[in-house]
């Protein structure tokens, strides 16, 4: 009886030191997306550097991760809400990784973007504010993960339709100030691409809460709609 309480409490160990290096990882792409913006806002070619000189940190924590998913599933064979827990842990990580490329992808538009002989720089008011939206839909997420919370999944959800919109938005000025303007058209662009990265970064972060709702409910509200993910957590 003794030895199967250590193995539980050995199991219980696991699962929370990989629990807690998910997080470690969630804080680094936080800093990761801040520095990226800052960079591009700021032009601070020196932090664009560092962001993509840092990214390997987030994929070194991936390749970690994922290795004490794997040695955890071939020795404890976990079922349930264990199985649910890692499988969680393994999808979470790659959504992370995922919205770290995206940050390192807006440090590299950074340089373009600065680097280049510009007639003007446009002002990014229009996509920090896009980027301040994602950055609360992952401390969400987060959050979510660390409080097994479901129902942060429903404001996340709006939030992102909310991040959706701001780029529809935003496509549509690029578009307007490239034709009024042709010698915008290389300098738009990439602000565009900065823009898809931003969107992206919200698809991953509403992603990460809809795994804890699987995790907490058992049910899987991926590519459902907002009023079904209400429904379900609510």
């Amino acid at each position: 009886m003794m030895s199967t309480e250590h193995t539980y409490r050995q199991f219980d160990a696991e699962l929370e030191a990989v629990r807690a290096n998910v997080l470690k990882m969630g804080g680094l792409v936080e800093e990761q997306i801040m520095n990226a913006i800052e960079a591009l806002v700021e032009g601070d070619l020196k932090l664009a550097d560092q962001v993509e000189a840092n990214d390997h940190n987030v994929n070194a924590l991936e390749v970690a991760i994922d290795e004490d998913c794997t040695h955890i599933i071939a020795r404890r064979q976990p079922t349930a809400s264990d199985l649910r827990m890692v499988m969680m842990v393994v999808k979470t990580i790659t959504d992370l990784e995922r919205i770290g490329d995206e940050a390192a992808k807006i440090a590299r538009m950074s340089r373009l973007i600065h680097q280049a002989e510009r007639i003007s720089l446009p002002r990014f008011t229009e996509v920090k504010y896009m980027a301040d939206l994602v950055l609360d839909m992952l401390r969400k997420a987060l959050d979510g993960f660390a409080r097994l919370d479901a129902t942060l999944a429903v404001e996340i959800a709006r939030q992102d339709q909310a991040v959706d919109e701001e780029f529809r938005l935003n496509l549509r000025h690029l578009i307007t100030f490239m034709m009024e303007d042709p010698r915008t058209i290389s300098v738009f662009i990439d602000i565009l691409f900065v823009t898809k990265a931003i969107e992206r970064m919200g698809d991953h972060a509403k992603n990460m809460s809809e795994y804890v709702v699987y995790m907490v409910k058992g049910k899987d509200v991926r590519h459902t709609s907002l009023e079904e993910i209400e429904k379900e957590v609510l």
